[in-house]
């Protein structure tokens, strides 16, 4: 922290308004003199006061050395979030930093009305606070010009690449003047936000404030061992022993947001639910309920990991353990902020142990393990607020008659208890939970493969037959005795039941016998089973089939005689001797006669008659093809030759819609001319309504 001797002016008067007394690292690095005029890539921590710091940088390129700006017919500088939430709270906190300088701050969010945001640009604004999909909206629409852009500011920017706007974001600085001032700010700075930086900064600065090993320094990590049945009293009972102003609770997934909302509304609390699902308008409402403190608790998926600004926020919980690391952490970074401090609460069911180790060895952090409050830890906490309720601490004043009259009348002690039911009253009970071994310092013991040691062999009534699996049945075993899977050694699955090894430290957990689910029991068995397969009886080998001594045995082959001296199996009959190929007489063959002509002969000719012979002509002789030429041909209905009418068969109509003249058949009509007479025996009728029942058809009447 430094003190604010550099920063004069219409920004000094407003942190002085605000309570600011002193500078964070990151403000404190942006105003360094080196970094006077450059572009930069800044990374820090959440919660260490990026917005004020970016603020604070681009004062140079806004105000430009005056006191009070003028009217701005473009934006002179522009702010990229990757939410809506985070882009509405950018744009009040440089509500309040710029209220002295007379800035206008117009926002260009999604779910928010297009024409109200065109308004306001239109009447001009000096800072532009967005999100990528619709800032590249209103620059398509022509609606923002950027011609004179200072400075951009792309806040979260590892957050707005991991949600794809890469594009909109290259779109949107391309419109651009080159000789802007661009700053980038991301809580990690992955290859991806380097490639970025290369392709739209000049000779950008590296800042980082705060390093990696220090990160979150003023948040208490505690990590709660639970069986799966007991996760979500487990968040009940965390809620309700901390008591936080307000609180987050994270889950993964919208479904299951709607359901523990469902639940926590059941017990009393007032809860709230934040998910991409709901529309802008809801979301705003939500948040506003939060700061107002009609609700306390915020159930939200990871859509609220980022930029979400609530006052008095000291408990975060995760009720589903985030993906990777870096969500831990901005999870996380919802509380703690401004060196205030918090607490960030892990759910840990017992399968998902070595997956909490993980992410908290990620993220660099150390998280205290062990089990989430009890029923009579919650009890205890209420006790100690209620005697320290600052009610009691008071003077009676005002009411002092009628404490007095109360008293008399009911006496002290039920007064006391009254005021006791009062305030548990609004309260939900706490929920009891089930014991479970917690490893120190949340690493579970390795050990080498293959050596269990010590251990105690159990039977399970289940077996082939009923489907058992080694997967289904060791996280039931793992909820049945509150241990983990690391206690379990071999599991032997047998036809109709199974053998299962436990650790002889953890046997007691189970007994003699116990019941692991309806219809499975788990007895204990004295000493080790009998793991060798039985012997399965041998199939009898088939008898020898006896030798047909009625059957001569087959002579050997050099006993035989020859092939050629064998006598045929049957005498094939002799062949009349046929004449050589060129002795045979040559067959005579009949004189060619040319086919008659299929045209018509002369006209004055008489036609031979029927039975007389006809005489032959060549085919396509040249007196034929002279023939053809002159006589005309008989066309079939339907074709005509290039130039002439075409006939056309009843029934077709000529194209166009022309009547051609040509005989119909009755009942037919030619396209697009008017009706056509009907046949003989049709009757013309007006055309029926579909509620017409009479009969159609009448049969005639039998004579």
């Amino acid at each position: 922290m430094t003190e604010m001797t550099q920063i004069a002016g219409p920004l000094a008067a407003a942190l002085e308004a605000k309570g600011y007394a002193n500078l964070t690292k990151v403000q404190e690095a942006v105003l360094a003199p080196e970094m006077a005029g450059r572009d930069a890539l800044v990374s820090a921590q959440t919660g260490s006061g990026k917005t004020v710091a970016f603020g604070l940088a681009i004062a140079p390129e806004i105000l430009n050395g005056a006191d009070r700006l003028l009217f701005a017919d473009v934006p002179l500088a522009l702010a990229i979030a990757p939410t809506r939430e985070l882009a509405l709270q950018v744009a009040r906190e440089l509500e309040w930093l710029y209220a002295e300088a007379g800035a206008v701050i117009a926002t260009c969010v999604g779910g928010m009305d297009y024409r109200t945001e065109k308004r306001t640009l239109d009447r001009g604004a000096h800072i532009v606070v967005g999100t990528p999909g619709r800032l590249r909206d209103h620059i398509e629409r022509g609606s923002l010009d950027l011609s004179g852009l200072r400075a951009a500011v792309l806040d979260e920017a590892d957050e707005m690449l991991d949600l794809g706007f890469r594009d909109d974001l290259e779109f949107i600085l391309q419109a651009a003047p080159e000789d802007r001032r661009t700053l980038m700010f991301s809580a990690t700075v992955p290859k991806e936000i380097a490639a970025l930086a290369e392709d739209f900064q000049n000779d950008a600065l590296r800042i980082q404030a705060g390093g990696e090993a220090k990160q979150h320094v003023d948040i208490e990590y505690r990590a709660y061992s639970v069986v799966s049945r007991d996760k979500e009293n487990a968040i009940f009972n965390t809620l309700r022993f901390h008591e936080a102003q307000t609180a987050i609770v994270f889950c993964k997934t919208r479904a299951n947001v709607n359901n523990l909302m469902a639940r926590m509304g059941n017990r009393g609390f007032k809860v709230v639910a934040l998910s991409g699902e709901l529309s802008q308008q809801e979301r705003t409402h939500a948040l506003q309920s939060l700061r107002d403190g009609r609700a306390n608790v915020c159930i939200a998926t990871d859509v609220a990991a980022r930029g979400i600004d609530l006052p008095g926020l000291e408990l975060v919980i995760h009720a589903d353990l985030p993906s990777n690391s870096e969500t831990l952490l901005h999870r996380s970074g919802r509380t703690g902020r401004a060196g205030s401090k918090g607490v960030s609460a892990l759910i840990v069911p017992q399968a998902e142990l070595r997956k909490a180790q993980r992410l908290l060895q990620g993220a660099k952090l150390v998280a205290e393990w062990g089990n989430p409050p009890s029923a009579d830890d919650v009890q205890a906490k209420d006790d100690e607020r209620i005697v320290n309720h600052p009610a009691l601490s008071k003077d009676a004043g005002d009411e002092a008659a009628l404490a007095g009259a109360l008293i008399e009348r009911f006496g002290a002690e039920g007064v006391a208890a009254a005021f006791i039911r009062l305030w548990r009253e609004g309260r939900s009970a706490p929920e009891v939970l089930t014991d479970v071994s917690v490893p120190a310092a949340g690493k579970a013991e390795a050990r080498p493969r293959g050596e269990f040691g010590d251990s105690v062999w159990y039977t399970l009534t289940v077996g082939h037959t009923g489907r058992a699996e080694a997967r289904w049945l060791l996280p039931k075993l793992c909820e049945a005795g509150n241990i983990t899977k690391n206690e379990i050694g071999a599991i032997r699955i047998q036809q109709d039941r199974t053998f299962v090894q436990i650790a002889k430290a953890s046997a007691s957990r189970f007994g003699d016998r116990l019941t692991v689910e309806d219809g499975i029991d788990m007895v204990k068995m004295d000493g080790e089973p009998s793991l060798d397969r039985p012997e399965r009886p041998r199939r009898e080998a088939r008898p020898e089939r006896p030798f047909r001594e009625d059957r001569a045995p087959r002579a050997p082959r050099e006993d035989r005689a020859p092939r050629e001296e064998r006598a045929p199996r049957f005498e094939r009959p002799a062949r009349e001797e046929r004449p050589a190929r060129d002795e045979r007489p040559a067959r005579e063959k009949p004189a060619y006669a040319p086919k008659p002509s299929r045209f018509v002969e002369d006209e004055g000719a008489p036609r031979a008659a029927a039975d007389a012979p006809r005489e032959k002509k060549a085919r396509w002789s040249p007196e034929d093809r002279a023939q053809r030429e002159d006589t005309p041909r008989p066309r079939a209905a339907g074709f005509k030759k290039d130039g002439d009418a075409k006939p056309r068969s009843a029934g077709f109509k000529s194209h166009g819609g022309k009547p051609d003249g040509k005989p119909r058949a009755a009942g037919f009509k030619s396209h697009g001319d008017k009706p056509a007479g009907r046949s003989t025996g049709f009757k013309a009728q007006a055309p029926r309504s579909a509620s017409d029942t009479s009969k159609r058809f009448t049969p005639p009447k039998k004579k």
